[in-house]
């Protein structure tokens, strides 16, 4: 499951509505393209008109929304070229942070991420293996010790969510992370280079499926699967 911030004591409206509409637009619940509706919005929290055209700009600067002239605010798009942007901006930075985790790592920490590989393998459905997915990854990734660059693999992690539960919103099958077990493999093994290169490519490997459009027809759609 895809979290998020708890909430703060000094959180603005506009920062609570923006954080939730963001949890649903990552979670598939607003379809790409859908109309982000500001009376609607406006009611559903009991405020203003401002801090909703506020919350709007939060979800515009997080690439989650757009502005349309006569259009109004829609929930952004993606295609192929985002997927594949997000998908090389992790291999960037998750090697990075690998690489500088390795030293901190234990038996225990390798222990808890073969344990979320193994929740993957078993999840049902999409959602589930998300989390699990990222458990992993944050587990391997996170002793690196660099909260600012964490904080940027988060908000991919974010953005890879948004792909996977569009294209994946049913039709989900199990599937075994052999790449998730490689690299454990290596890390036990004191083999750095070897669970580095296994990574920066199992972080780009983008899977395609076929989804229905409201419409009837069908398009493709692609996720970053790893």
């Amino acid at each position: 499951m895809v979290k998020f911030p708890k909430a703060k004591p000094d959180d603005t409206i506009a920062a609570k509505i923006s954080r939730t509409l963001a949890e649903r637009i990552v979670r598939g619940e607003f379809a790409p393209g859908e109309r982000l509706r500001q009376d609607h919005i406006a009611e559903e929290f009991g405020a203003s008109h401002v801090p909703v055209r506020e919350a709007f700009r939060r979800l515009e600067a997080q690439g989650l929304a757009v502005s349309i002239p006569r259009r109004g605010v829609r929930v952004a798009d993606f295609g192929l070229a985002d997927v594949r942007e997000v998908a090389e901006m992790r291999a960037a930075l998750e090697v990075l942070a690998l690489r500088n985790a390795i030293p901190n790592l234990t038996q225990a920490i390798l222990d808890e991420a073969e344990a979320a590989t193994h929740e993957g393998d078993d999840a049902q459905d999409v959602r589930r293996w998300e989390e699990a997915n990222r458990r992993f990854h944050r587990l391997i990734t996170a002793p690196c010790n660099m909260p600012r660059l964490m904080e940027a693999i988060d908000g991919l992690h974010a953005a890879s969510a948004r792909f996977l539960f569009s294209a994946w919103r049913a039709g989900w099958e199990r599937r075994t992370d052999t790449d998730h077990r490689a690299i454990i493999d290596a890390l036990r093994g004191e083999r750095a280079e070897e669970a580095i290169r296994i990574l920066h490519g199992h972080v780009q490997w983008i899977g395609r499926t076929a989804v229905r459009t409201p419409t009837g027809s069908t398009r493709d759609a692609f996720a970053i699967v790893g």
